[in-house]
């Protein structure tokens, strides 16, 4: 049985201080909350460390994760960041492959592909992103798209522990502009995304990965997606700068 997980992409929003801020109104909002999913709060790299400290000093039902990785372990790199300095501040999820790495940044499947094997060495589990554009979408060629996203992303992965490796479906068209992919729409993707897993890993292993839908997921439809058999949570935006928002996501999501 997977459990369903709510993770929050602050995306370059907040400061050092505005984190540690948020992070904390995230403790409050959900204190006294049986909390029954798996939540994750993604920063901005520069926020890590203060949102670890809440998160160890207050015990959070909320694991932290960060938003990109280089896959290489040292070197002549300049901006970016390690596995093993993720890993050093507490992180135990990180984002790849966000259309907006993809888009605004040039990665490729080839580059996500090494970001997540880099990850997995260091056992922090990655968030692999993946979803169409809006002409692939009126082109009636989504399902063939994400497929194809999925096959490159995950060339030679070993995964074990299916709990170990999530990933999120979002529309590009979806993301941040207010519009959101029907349920049914979620559903016909992630099921897709989940029956090219099993070709490749496996039924058993399959059925344990999470499949997150993302793209303007929020309080007021986030019930209706994880109904969904292959929709397993979501991957927030800009609902997850709110901690009312985000917190009302992770109560829901639990009902």
């Amino acid at each position: 049985m997977r459990k369903l997980m709510i993770a929050g992409n602050w995306k370059m929003n907040k400061t050092y201080s505005e984190g540690v801020v948020l992070a904390q109104g995230l403790v409050d909002a959900l204190k006294g909350t049986e909390v029954k999913v798996d939540v994750v709060v993604c920063p901005p790299t520069v926020d890590l460390k203060g949102v670890s400290e809440v998160i160890d000093q207050t015990s959070a039902p909320f694991a932290l994760g960060a938003q990109n990785v280089y896959f290489e372990e040292s070197g002549a790199f300049t901006g970016e960041t390690a596995p093993s300095m993720l890993e050093s501040v507490g992180a135990t999820y990180c984002v790849i492959g966000h259309s907006e790495r993809r888009g605004y940044f040039g990665e490729t499947d080839e580059d996500i592909n090494k970001k997540a094997k880099a990850l997995m060495a260091h056992n922090i589990v990655p968030i692999s992103c993946c979803g169409e554009p809006l002409e692939v979408r009126e082109a009636g060629k989504h399902v063939e798209f994400v497929v194809d996203q999925i096959k490159a992303d995950t060339e030679g992965l070993e995964i074990t522990d299916p709990s170990k490796y999530v990933i999120a479906y979002e529309p590009i068209w979806a993301i941040g502009t207010g519009k959101t992919a029907t349920a049914d729409d979620a559903q016909e993707v992630c099921g897709a995304i989940r029956e090219t897993l099993a070709q490749i890993f496996g039924q058993e292993t399959a059925d344990g990965i999470r499949v997150l839908y993302g793209g303007s997921a929020k309080p007021g439809n986030i019930a209706e997606l994880v109904a969904k058999p292959d929709v397993d949570g979501a991957l927030v935006g800009g609902a997850s700068l709110k901690a009312e928002d985000f917190s009302q996501m992770v109560i829901k999501a639990g009902e």
